[in-house]
């Protein structure tokens, strides 16, 4: 039996080593929604977004660097996050991120796609199980 995508990515996301423990797990909106609430059903954390954009949904390039789109709403400060996005490319919208929270005590990173810290793939070409 063939085995569907979004049951690959689920099952990478129960298996994925993660011995750290975390405060909050914060999702890049919009991107970065999906796996951050899938690897929160695990973590039981505290759930919050961080709204950057720097790329459409064809992953065209909107803007010279990253932007924050809405003022951020949660105490971070001296929290351990775990920042999660759904594709990383350069890591330029990742590390803007970590310089928003850089008063936090620790800023790891997880990628459904991507170099990071803890990553559930890291494919050149990759397509998400959740896109309709």
């Amino acid at each position: 039996m063939e085995r569907k995508p979004f049951d690959e990515m689920l099952e990478r996301i129960r298996q994925i080593d993660i011995p750290e423990t975390f405060d909050l797990v914060v999702a890049i909106a919009n991107g970065g929604i999906i796996p951050a609430a899938l690897i929160n059903q695990r973590l039981g954390c505290e759930f919050h977004l961080l709204k950057i954009n720097l790329r459409d949904a064809m992953q065209n390039k909107l803007y010279d660097k990253p932007k924050l789109l809405a003022e951020i709403d949660f105490d971070f400060k001296g929290k351990k996050i775990l920042l999660v996005d759904d594709r990383v490319k350069t890591g330029t919208t990742l590390e803007f991120a970590k310089t928003l929270l850089s008063e936090a005590a620790t800023v790891k990173t997880l990628s459904a796609n991507g170099p990071a810290d803890y990553c559930l793939y890291n494919e050149t070409c990759f397509r998400f199980p959740w896109l309709v």
